[in-house]
């Protein structure tokens, strides 16, 4: 088994890459474009792993409970640092309680 597998119930980290004409607080890695009526910028999601296919694709859970399908060798898919899970607890714990109320 790889060090780095996934399994359902793991806190991870998606680095989503957004567009649009006002960048939110949480954004980071923000550029214009080149006519400058857009950015470009990236947003952190604290999502959980609610399954591993054996193909390599892992499926995500958002905190509205929406599925995301991502491949496990995706560079913008890592698991939270033990800071994350420290300083982002609540969004975390959100996610699984989301989990659950669909799981029911």
């Amino acid at each position: 088994m790889r060090r780095n597998a996934y399994k359902p119930g793991d806190w991870v980290v998606y680095r989503k890459t957004k567009h649009s004409t006002a960048p939110g607080p949480r954004a980071h890695a923000v550029s214009p474009s080149e006519s400058g009526d857009t950015y470009s910028y990236v947003v952190d999601k604290y999502w959980v792993v609610t399954d591993v296919a054996p193909d390599g694709e892992v499926v995500l859970c958002t905190r509205r409970g929406k599925e995301r399908h991502v491949n496990a060798s995706d560079r913008n898919l890592r698991r939270a640092t033990w800071w994350e899970r420290l300083r982002f607890n609540e969004r975390f714990r959100a996610v699984e309680q989301t989990v659950e109320e669909v799981a029911d």
